[in-house]
């Protein structure tokens, strides 16, 4: 189920959002050791318990974490008995968040508990990324994340719509917001750097690090009992491009734009947007596709250039604006997520509070 729920369908908000501080590695910790502080958090600004929750889902890679069926082992996290109802995606997960938000349509539950969690400090993430591409011709040419972004900015610069001092400038204001959040690895003044890739310079490019995050979902009434400004859900919709480059612009979006129509982002303004957007150049062209004008605030949590821990860093802009509205921040705020090189899969969820 995706895009608009049916008129009828129940009114699902987000009611708690907690992360890790995120840093550039976490040896000490497991997976299950990063995710319990942020469970614990989570249940006890509800007042839930395990018991409680009537669905769990849970975002994460076992390519990154190099294991099978590694997310089975986080679940020691979140206690599986008495025996729970739980899921699983492969990806970011704010996909998780889909997942559950169409459980709690259905009428089944009135509660689930979201959760992602991703380690890129063990090995080289660019590298490890480089493996989704097309096998036959992309894959072998081992062209990394950095390189393929970069093959995106320079296609902005060649069509005049932006310019390596605006991608800095990007850069520079995301790291200057993330100084009002704790939990972000890069804030304030930093380097703009040399080149990375050209005409990327290491300051255009996201932080690696290790982190985690969860939300609880809830229905109705149930929400309202559990929150005192809880952030309604009120569109979700998620979109995929082509798999192969060579067949997509990479200048635009379709599909960012495609998912935040069907989500009801253009139906009204919105205040603030958080963009998974790990690259500067990459805040361009979901600015574009989703049509934000100066007047909407943008990542003020800092954004994935201040925190991009892989397989969380899409929920954290959920929970990001659902945070906003919670503390009275914001009213209306789109919240973006994205997987795959170059922007390939995104979802959109406009979330909002209740009248004040």
């Amino acid at each position: 189920m995706t895009g608009h729920p049916h008129p009828a369908a129940r009114e699902i908000a987000v009611v708690a959002f907690a992360q890790t501080d995120h840093r550039r590695t976490s040896d000490e910790s497991s997976e299950v050791e990063m995710v319990m502080p942020v469970l614990h958090q989570v249940l006890d600004a509800t007042g839930l318990k395990t018991a409680d929750i009537g669905f769990t889902c849970s975002g994460s890679s076992d390519y990154l974490a190099g294991r099978a069926f590694s997310f089975t082992m986080a679940l020691d996290g979140v206690g599986a008995w008495p025996p729970i109802s739980e899921s699983h995606v492969e990806t970011d997960g704010a996909w998780a968040l889909h997942e559950a938000w169409t459980k709690l349509l259905t009428g089944e539950t009135d509660t689930a508990l979201v959760y992602a969690y991703g380690k890129s400090s063990p090995g080289s993430v660019r590298d490890v990324l480089s493996r989704q591409l097309d096998p036959y011709y992309v894959a072998p040419l081992w062209p990394d994340a950095i390189a393929l972004a970069a093959l995106q900015a320079q296609a902005l610069i060649d069509t005049g719509a932006t310019d390596e001092p605006a991608l800095a400038a990007v850069a520079a204001r995301s790291r200057a917001d993330a100084t009002a959040n704790p939990h972000a690895q890069l804030s304030g003044p930093v380097p703009h750097g040399e080149y990375a890739v050209r005409p990327l310079r290491t300051g255009d490019c996201p932080p690696i690090g290790d982190g985690a995050a969860a939300v609880i979902l809830a229905a109705g009434a149930r929400a309202r009992d559990l929150c005192a400004r809880p952030a309604w859900i009120r569109g979700l919709d998620h979109r995929i491009e082509a798999h192969s480059l060579g067949v997509r612009d990479l200048t635009d979006s379709p599909s960012t734009r495609l998912a935040a129509a069907r989500a009801g982002a253009f139906d009204r303004p919105v205040d603030t947007a958080e963009l998974h957007a790990p690259f500067t150049s990459q805040e361009i062209v979901l600015r574009r596709a989703l049509r934000l004008g100066d007047d909407v605030r943008v990542n003020p949590s800092g954004g994935a250039l201040a925190a991009n821990p892989v397989m969380a860093a899409g929920l954290i802009r959920i929970g990001e604006s659902a945070a906003a509205i919670h503390r009275g921040d914001s009213d209306r705020a789109l919240a973006h997520a994205t997987s795959g090189p170059c922007l390939q899969q995104n979802l959109v969820a406009v979330l909002e509070g209740d009248p004040r």
